[in-house]
C-alpha cells in the first residue's frame, strides 16, 4: 500500500488525540532521575505541590477574610458615629479637651452597629472560606462536578422553603441600616403596639401596656410608627361647653401648661414651651381646645398626665366647665345593639 503524502500525513498526525501528561516540577524531576521511576516521581510531584497549593489557598482566603473584616468595622465605626477610629480618633486624641465633645456614641448605635458587624462578618467568613474548600477539594484531585450540582438543587429546594426566612433577614438587616427603631423605643407595627425589647435580623421583640410580650417577624412588618425617635409632642385635647369663653379657657390652660413646664420632675423632659393651638373641633357635645407641648422622646405620656391633672383643676378655678360625656344610643329593643 503506497504510503500518504507527506502533507496529508502531517494533518492526520495533528488531528490524532495526543496524551501529555502533566509537567513535573522541579522536584518531580529530580527524583525521576535519582529513581527512574514514574510512580515515585508522581509521588514526589503530588508530596510537594498540592500542599504548596493548599496553603496558597488558605493564606489567600485568611487574607481577604482579614482585609474584609477591616473594611466591616469601619463600616461599623461610621454607623455608630464612633469617634474614636481613623484619622479624626488621633486628632482628637492631640486636642485640647475644651474643644472635644463630651458626647458618647449611644448604646442603642453600639448595639445597632454590633449586630450589623457580625451578620457582615459571619457571611462574609462563610462565602470566603466556602471557597477555599471548594479550591482545596479541587487541588486533592476530586470530582467537583456532582457535588455542585447536588449543592445547586439543594439550594434551590432550600430557596423555596425558605422564603419567609430569607425575607425576614432582609427586612431586618434594613431596620437596622435604616435606625427605623431601636431597643427601648415605643412602636406601633400594626397589631402589636409596645416597647421595643430586643432587635434580631429575624424578629422584633415588644412589650405592650398590658405586659404582653410580641414576637413579630421582620419580613411581616408593613409599616413602623416610632413614637419615641428625636422628639415627641404631647398633644392635649380638652371639650368645654358650648357659651364658653374660649379666650379666657385658652389663657388658663396656657398658664397651667407654663407652671406643669417649671416643676421640677417634669422640666427636663420638656423642649419647648407649650402651644395653644385653639379650637381643634366643635361637636353637640362642646368645643374642643387643644394644647401641645413638644417633649424628649418616650416623656410625652408622663407629660400628659400632669397635664390633664392641672388643667381640670384650673378650668374649675376658673368657672370653665366641662362639657357633659357623651350619651349612647339608645338601644335597639328589637335586636338590643
Amino acid at each position: 500500500m503506497p504510503a500518504p503524502p507527506p502533507l496529508l500525513a502531517a494533518l492526520v498526525a495533528q488531528a490524532e488525540p495526543t496524551t501529555t501528561e502533566p509537567e513535573k516540577g522541579a522536584v518531580g524531576r529530580w527524583v525521576l532521575e535519582q529513581t527512574d521511576s514514574e510512580a515515585w516521581s508522581d509521588a514526589a510531584t503530588w508530596a510537594v505541590d498540592v500542599p504548596f497549593r493548599l496553603l496558597v489557598i488558605w493564606l489567600t482566603a485568611w487574607l481577604i477574610s482579614r482585609v474584609l473584616r477591616r473594611l466591616i468595622r469601619r463600616f461599623s465605626d461610621r454607623l455608630v458615629g464612633s469617634v474614636g477610629s481613623g484619622r479624626l480618633g488621633r486628632a482628637r486624641a492631640k486636642a485640647p479637651s475644651i474643644l472635644v465633645s463630651a458626647e458618647v456614641p449611644s448604646v442603642r448605635s453600639a448595639a445597632r452597629a454590633q449586630t450589623i458587624t457580625g451578620v457582615l462578618k459571619g457571611i462574609t467568613s462563610a462565602v470566603v472560606y466556602g471557597f477555599a474548600v471548594i479550591y482545596s477539594l479541587e487541588v486533592l484531585g476530586l470530582n467537583l462536578g456532582p457535588l455542585i450540582a447536588g449543592a445547586g438543587i439543594a439550594g434551590v429546594a432550600l430557596g423555596f422553603g425558605a422564603q419567609s426566612l430569607v425575607r425576614d433577614f432582609l427586612a431586618g438587616t434594613f431596620i437596622l441600616i435604616e435606625d427605623q427603631y431601636g431597643v427601648g423605643d415605643t412602636v406601633d407595627l400594626g397589631e402589636a403596639v409596645g416597647v421595643v425589647e430586643a432587635v434580631n435580623l429575624r424578629t422584633t421583640r415588644l412589650r405592650d401596656v398590658n405586659g404582653t410580650v410580641w414576637h413579630v417577624p421582620n419580613g411581616e412588618i408593613l409599616r413602623v410608627g416610632n413614637q419615641s425617635q428625636q422628639w415627641a409632642r404631647a398633644v392635649f385635647d380638652i371639650v368645654v361647653e358650648h357659651g364658653t369663653d374660649v379666650d379666657q379657657a385658652l389663657a388658663i390652660m396656657k398658664d397651667a401648661a407654663d407652671q406643669v413646664a417649671g416643676r421640677e420632675d417634669v422640666r427636663t423632659m420638656v423642649l419647648e414651651e407649650a402651644e395653644v393651638w385653639g379650637v381643634e373641633a366643635l361637636t353637640p357635645q362642646g368645643i374642643t381646645l387643644r394644647l401641645v407641648i413638644k417633649t424628649l422622646p418616650g416623656s410625652q405620656w408622663k407629660v400628659l398626665r400632669v397635664l390633664r391633672q392641672e388643667i381640670r383643676v384650673a378650668l374649675r378655678r376658673g368657672g370653665v366647665g366641662l362639657a357633659p360625656p357623651a350619651v349612647p344610643p339608645p338601644a335597639d329593643p328589637r335586636t338590643g345593639a
